[in-house]
């Protein structure tokens, strides 16, 4: 027995040396990640012609001018004072010295935040916090303009966490907190948390820095000071209209909004400070609680919102707002921290469509995400149940038939419970517009798409199968099929899809996990199709007499083919997702449906679809078979990768306010 238990001990020790080392490993990658998006970011600020570069610094070299004569320079007569030596500096040399400081600071943004998490804190959070922070900013949209001349978006924020983290004594933490709020005004908010906290002698320092500097600045700079604090309040209307798409400030979404004048001023006024009324109470609850890096981005975030000009390179603070914990359930738990990832990383365009009823939403997007971090976000206290310990997400047992080996096969667990709605549309609506990119970008060689057309045609002729033209001309001469397949075509590749997995989720969960990841998959492998064989469709290969029903009339002499051609990648026809998507409806209703005259319909689906697109002359028949391979290869992926559909799970008892108790074993 103490032969095994010895055993047993050198087995525990060496598991957790390699837990240890796995763990160490993971953390130098995302370092070397960091430090690639850092080269990358730095290489795309260098790319800037230096008279370009100069230019967008917009200080005068020398002392007469003033520092707002161009009305672009964005900071404060005393960033102007601490910036203006700068302008003596040969322009490579500035170049360099103010990109390489500025990633810096961003990395130092990262590790003080990173030691600034609410104990306890579990060794993979401590270890990979800094590097997965720092990698985040380092492609977020704050940090990539921040990062262009004459910015100062970063250092105050850097100023702060030091001020509040790292800086022993209020005083000397009053006065880095001064210096940020004197660089960036809306910052002095933080004197009030500090106030309200119980450090009133850093408040009181910090107030009196701020003065100084402020002080300063009018005494060496009286012109531009004045044009600063009272032509434009806080330097509204500098670097751009109040009302333009940079502007992430109350004030700017009521300009976007059509609003003016003193009744947009005064609602401007009444809404900033109820932000900073609920945000600095939320703040000072937040830092009483242990969650002091929570309350430092609470409060950044309201003093972006309320300023009359928070641009986005200000937004910095949303980024550090993920270090609260929402939802008591584990599958919740991602759900705040994806959503401020993508509005702080993605362009607005790709989060949500182009509608005219979404403008208001997608032109303040980032502005929404510091309301809510300031506002609304349910951040849960360190004293609930569930800071530590939310309710599991339920998992089915390991299947029998698993491939083992699989590098993926330990990671990919089959979920049975229904997953987060609004994860869940975020995934669907980025994955969507990620692909529609992708696919845009592939290769569009006309003389290459021709052909590879040639080529499938060629392979039809020799099969027998080649009905196309056949087809096509049939369709032509009877309007109204003609008018029934063009509907189909373009009616039915999205509402379909989107219904079954609308029902799914709703009806059967974990058959809609199982179904959205062999649609995915299949997807995916799709784009690989679009890369590697661009083919031009029937209708767009010339000589061969083919109507486009669905487009109208292309000019096939002219290469860009008329307008069609800048909406979406034409040769992106190999294999055939309008089919391959009708292929997987088909399947998962056969699969899935109760009764035989719902698995009917979902036979009769991807049959229509394969003869619209051929009628239609958008597809050859040989792209709809590689659409069934497509998705054959994600439902056969899915498969490997998470088991038989059909496994037995356990339930085990969830923690919730009603305490339900154990459930017992269920089939799904």
């Amino acid at each position: 027995m103490a032969d095994a238990a010895e055993r047993g001990g050198a087995d525990g020790h060496a598991g957790v040396i390699g837990g240890s080392g796995r763990l160490g490993a993971v953390r130098l990658l995302l370092w070397a990640l960091a430090g690639v998006l850092a080269v990358r970011q730095a290489a795309a600020v260098l790319r800037v012609p230096p008279a370009e570069w100069l230019s967008g610094f917009h200080l005068p070299a020398g002392l007469p001018g003033s520092l707002y004569d161009a009305g672009q320079f964005t900071g404060t007569p005393f960033a102007g004072l601490v910036l203006k030596p700068l302008t003596g500096v040969t322009a490579p040399s500035l170049e360099v010295a103010w990109t390489c400081v500025t990633l810096l600071f961003v990395a130092a943004i990262g590790l003080v935040a990173a030691r600034g998490l609410p104990d306890p804190v579990p060794r993979r959070t401590a270890l990979l916090a800094a590097p997965v922070l720092v990698t985040v900013m380092m492609v977020s949209l704050p940090v990539r303009e921040a990062a262009s001349p004459g910015q100062t978006a970063v250092l105050p924020v850097l100023l702060v966490l030091l001020a509040v983290f790292r800086v022993p004594g209020d005083r000397p933490a009053g006065f880095l907190l001064g210096l940020a709020a004197a660089l960036q005004p809306p910052l002095l908010i933080f004197a009030a948390l500090l106030w309200f906290t119980g450090r009133r002698p850093a408040a009181q320092a910090a107030a009196l820095t701020f003065a100084g500097a402020t002080a300063l600045s009018w005494a060496a700079l009286p012109r531009d000071s004045w044009t600063y604090w009272v032509e434009h309040v806080v330097g509204t209307g500098l670097g751009g209209t109040p009302g333009s798409l940079a502007n992430q400030s109350l004030h700017g979404a009521l300009l976007r909004l059509g609003l003016g004048g003193p009744a947009e001023i005064a609602l401007a006024l009444v809404l900033a400070a109820a932000v900073t009324w609920f945000g600095l109470r939320r703040a000072a609850r937040y830092a009483r609680d242990g969650q002091l890096l929570l309350a430092v981005a609470v409060t950044g975030c309201v003093a972006v919102t309320v300023s009359p000009a928070g641009w986005r390179h200000q937004l910095l603070w949303v980024l550090l707002a993920v270090a609260g914990k929402v939802g008591k359930r584990a599958a919740d738990r991602r759900v705040w921290p994806v959503a401020v990832v993508l509005a702080m990383t993605l362009p607005s365009s790709v989060l949500l469509p182009n509608m005219a009823a979404l403008a208001p939403v997608r032109d303040n997007l980032p502005l929404l995400a510091a309301l809510a971090a300031a506002c609304a976000v349910p951040f849960l206290p360190r004293s609930s149940p569930y800071w530590r310990e939310p309710v599991p997400t339920v998992h089915g047992r390991p299947a029998e038939a698993r491939w083992s080996r699989v590098p993926l096969l330990p990671f990919w667990r089959r979920v049975m419970s229904r997953p987060n709605l609004l994860l869940e549309l975020l995934l669907i609506r980025v994955g969507y517009s990620l692909y529609s990119h992708i696919r845009a970008a592939a290769p569009t060689s006309r003389p290459l798409a021709e052909g590879n057309a040639r080529r499938i045609h060629g392979i039809e002729q020799v099969l027998g199968i080649d009905i196309e033209h056949a087809v096509n001309h049939a369709v032509v001469n009877r309007p109204w099929l003609e008018a029934f397949f063009n509907f189909y075509y373009t009616s039915f590749h999205f509402v379909v899809p989107l219904g079954i997995l609308g029902v799914l989720y709703w009806r059967r969960p974990g058959d809609y996990r199982w179904a959205r990841a062999s649609l995915g998959l299949a997807t995916v492998l799709a784009l690989l199709g679009f890369w590697l064989y661009p083919l031009a469709p029937p209708r767009l290969m010339p000589g061969l007499g083919f109507v486009d029903t669905v487009h109208g009339v292309q000019d096939l002499a002219n290469p860009s083919y008329g307008a069609m051609t800048a909406i979406s990648n034409q040769y992106a026809a190999m294999p055939s997702l309008h089919f391959g998507w009708s292929l997987w409806c088909g399947i998962v209703i056969v699969v899935l449906a109760p009764k035989g005259r719902q698995k009917l319909l979902g036979v009769l689906h991807p049959l229509i679809t394969v003869c619209a697109i051929v009628a239609t002359a958008n597809h050859w028949v040989l792209d709809a078979l590689g659409g069934a391979v497509v998705v054959a290869a994600g439902f056969g992926l899915v498969h490997v990768l998470s088991g038989p559909r059909g496994v037995q799970v356990s339930l085990p008892a969830q923690r919730t306010s009603a305490a339900e108790g154990t459930r017992s074993p269920a089939r799904t």
